[in-house]
């Protein structure tokens, strides 16, 4: 189910597929397709083996993770997975770590979980995880060991020994959360509800139909909101640099995390045209967009002062219109959408590629975006 909420954001199947064959994993394939639980749609991953499930140490999945052509920071993040869980089997079983032996987690679909999963937020960019608190399910469930009560005591222990929170749900007799699953989320992932802006939405359908909730796992891809509201503005008057130079004075201030940069024409002393710097940043940039103010212009100094804003909720998403697809920003107050805003780039290759004019092309994004979107 992670894996298909990872498909479901924007990850390419094929991709995913090429960095796993970097594993050396014989024996199984991926397959993504569309799927509902209940009235919601998504993308349900299965990873169909041809072989017989291995028994594996830790220290043989370990070693197949380190033989592998992976990136240092997914070797190392799948190798924390395999370790934390391992911990919670001998803990359970009474066992030292080293004499663990995985059953349906040393099986290549977990491997594959487990590390296409690391793979996938990677590939994403994804760079900090949280969580939501999970849900407990309830009955019995059958494993290699025979039969185990619901939450299994694997998944309980990685819940217990990250302090994650755990939630009752009313649906009975089903196992929502396996050893695996706990310990990609307690491994990777803090229990928190940040702020954000959200950008994409994924849904992971489950295999099963379940009464009371539906069997989906909801991933939320966005931009995380500074805990506070409030920016700084910096400015300084400039009467003695060309064009050129306040163009390129822009160009590096975007990238030293400003965001929003102006010029205004103002008149100084002695009456000489000038134009005043303004610039809009989060107060942790103040340092990288003063020594690019200093550098890149002619300044002796600056103002700053700081402001606080009112904002929408911006969404971007990808919107598949009669000329082709387009990135549009949504902009919602109170959950409405009161605004479409296609994305130049986009719109300006469709222009030249189709020979209409851009203001065209807009129009026909737009009213398609509204129509699609006012129907749901």
């Amino acid at each position: 189910m992670l894996l298909g909420a990872l498909v479901g954001c924007g990850l390419p199947v094929e991709r995913l597929r090429r960095e796993l064959r970097k594993l050396n994993l014989k024996g199984y394939k991926i397959r993504a397709t569309s799927a509902k639980r209940g009235v919601i749609s998504g993308t349900r991953v299965t990873i169909v083996i041809d072989r017989q499930r291995a028994h594996r140490s830790l220290s043989e999945i370990i070693g197949i993770i380190d033989k592998s052509d992976l990136s240092h920071k997914a070797k190392e993040r799948s190798a924390a997975v395999f370790n934390r869980l391992a911990e919670a089997e001998a803990k359970v079983h009474r066992v030292p770590v080293d004499r663990v032996r995985f059953h349906e987690v040393g099986a290549v679909d977990a491997i594959v979980d487990v590390v296409g999963t690391v793979i996938g937020l990677e590939l994403l960019d994804i760079e900090t995880l949280y969580s939501s608190p999970l849900p407990s399910g309830s009955g019995v469930a059958e494993c290699a060991h025979g039969t185990i009560p619901v939450p299994a005591p694997a998944t309980l222990e990685l819940i217990a020994s990250a302090g994650a929170p755990i939630r009752p749900t009313p649906c009975r007799n089903a196992e929502l959360v396996t050893p695996t699953g706990a310990a990609i989320v307690t491994t990777l992932a803090s229990f928190e509800c940040p702020a954000m802006i959200l950008h994409t939405i994924g849904y992971g359908i489950g295999s099963r139909e379940m009464e009371g909730i539906p069997n989906v796992l909801p991933l939320w891809i966005g931009e995380s909101i500074p805990e506070h509201n409030d920016l700084l503005l910096l400015e300084t008057n400039i009467d003695d640099m060309s064009p050129e130079l306040c163009g390129y004075a822009m160009e590096r201030l975007f990238e030293s995390g400003a965001l929003d940069v102006w010029f205004t024409p103002i008149h100084m002393k002695k009456n000489r045209p000038a134009v005043m710097l303004s610039v809009l940043s989060h107060p942790e940039s103040q340092g990288a967009i003063v020594e690019t103010i200093l550098q890149e212009t002619s300044t002796l100094g600056l103002r700053v002062q700081t402001v606080g804003r009112h904002y929408a909720a911006r969404e971007i998403v990808q919107f598949d219109s009669s000329l082709g697809q387009v990135a549009i920003k949504l902009k919602r107050l109170e959950g409405c959408l009161i605004g479409i805003s296609p994305e130049y780039e986009n719109c300006r290759r469709i222009a030249r590629k189709r020979g209409l004019p851009l203001q065209e092309v807009y129009r026909i994004v737009i009213a398609e975006a509204g129509d699609k979107l006012t129907k749901g």
